[in-house]
């Protein structure tokens, strides 16, 4: 059995996993792509706080300690990833790059390939995959993109505020999270404009995420059932007033713009011929699923997703996305961990055969 991914998804199935019996590096394992643990926490700003976090919910069975809220959550989380995986014996494989997954044979119930980079090959009869999306930033094409003289970068790039002292006008393009938190930053050493496709939605109500994790695996379910891609938590959910959006608001920062039609070298330049001169472009666009290894499985519909039933692959009862979709949030790749651990132990059990895991060759 091979877990792919060791975020907040791949974690929580590995936990589940190792409880249902099955043992670690025998029966399974979990390949990961980075050199250390923490997911993609380990990537975010130092300018993310705890204080400034929303949305996290602890791994199974592991109560997060008390933390002085100014920490950088890219070294809490992590530590804390670290310590998880230590004190749950979990199996961890890294760094290892998942190139392919393909099956043996046409057999429905065939053992599935699953390619490392350095020629490593992993032979399994069933695979959760927990690759998320950080890996896959998207930046939407633009007229006159390449001829701009500023600088622009997605927000996965993002470090800080600091970047941008000095700056003339940063405009963030993004109705999500990570737009909201850029702009609150920024807003404090920079002149900054904001730029949606679509008005966005201001939820009133209090700040709870377990709330906001259970609508949005609600609400986006839908869409992976019928076979089309995700969409974002905030497309759903709407931005609710967490603490980098109060932050935004308090230092006037909220004034939304219609998104522009076309980019010249040094600016913006709206249908109406309203041009905005601009110095740093910031695309809080989002990312898309990190599932282009699984590819030679032909699971995706004609829609562009992968329709799922649960947190099984609808075409092939032998994979399982957990942080994909509806399980996007991390009370959502709790709760799916959970499920597709329990489903695979079920699917194992029901084909039996010899071992679950064969080693890498």
């Amino acid at each position: 059995m091979v877990v792919i991914g060791a975020g907040q998804a791949g974690l929580s199935a590995a936990h589940h996993l190792r409880r249902r019996g099955l043992r670690p590096f025998d029966d399974f394992v979990v390949l990961d792509a980075d050199p250390a643990p923490g997911g993609a926490w380990q990537h975010r700003p130092s300018s993310l706080t705890m204080a400034m976090v929303h949305g996290f919910h602890e791994l199974p069975d592991s109560p997060l300690p008390p933390l002085a809220p100014q920490l950088p959550a890219r070294d809490v989380l992590p530590d804390y990833f670290a310590a998880y995986e230590r004190d749950h014996e979990l199996p961890v494989l890294r760094p290892v790059t998942v190139t392919s997954v393909r099956s043996e044979s046409a057999d429905p119930h065939a053992r599935l390939l699953v390619q490392g980079d350095g020629g490593r090959v992993w032979s399994t009869r069933a695979l959760i995959n927990a690759t998320g999306t950080w890996t896959r930033p998207f930046v939407p094409r633009y007229p006159g993109a390449e001829r701009f003289r500023g600088r622009m970068l997605h927000s996965s790039a993002y470090r800080g505020p600091e970047e941008f002292g000095g700056t003339g006008t940063v405009l963030v393009v993004g109705g999500g999270a990570s737009a909201v938190q850029i702009l609150a930053e920024t807003a404090a050493v920079a002149r900054t404009l904001w730029v949606t496709r679509r008005p966005p939605v201001f939820r009133d109500d209090p700040f709870v995420p377990e709330e906001l994790g259970r609508a949005a695996v609600a609400m986006v379910e839908e869409r992976v059932r019928a076979g089309l891609p995700p969409r974002s938590v905030v497309s759903v959910t709407g931005l609710p007033p967490s603490p980098a959006l109060l932050l935004a608001r308090e230092r006037d920062a909220l004034h939304r713009l219609p998104m522009f039609e076309h980019i010249t070298e040094h600016g913006v330049v709206w249908p109406d011929g309203h041009e905005e001169l601009v110095d740093v472009i910031v695309w809080a666009t989002g990312f898309r699923a990190a599932i282009g290894h699984l590819a030679p499985l032909g699971l995706r519909e004609a829609g562009g997703g992968i329709r799922m039933d649960g947190t099984q692959a609808a075409r092939d009862p032998r994979i399982h996305l957990v942080g994909y979709g509806p399980s996007a949030s991390t009370i959502g790749a709790n709760r799916a961990g959970r499920a597709a651990a329990v489903a695979v132990d079920r699917y194992l059990t029901s084909t039996a055969a010899p071992a679950a895991l064969a080693s890498a060759h």
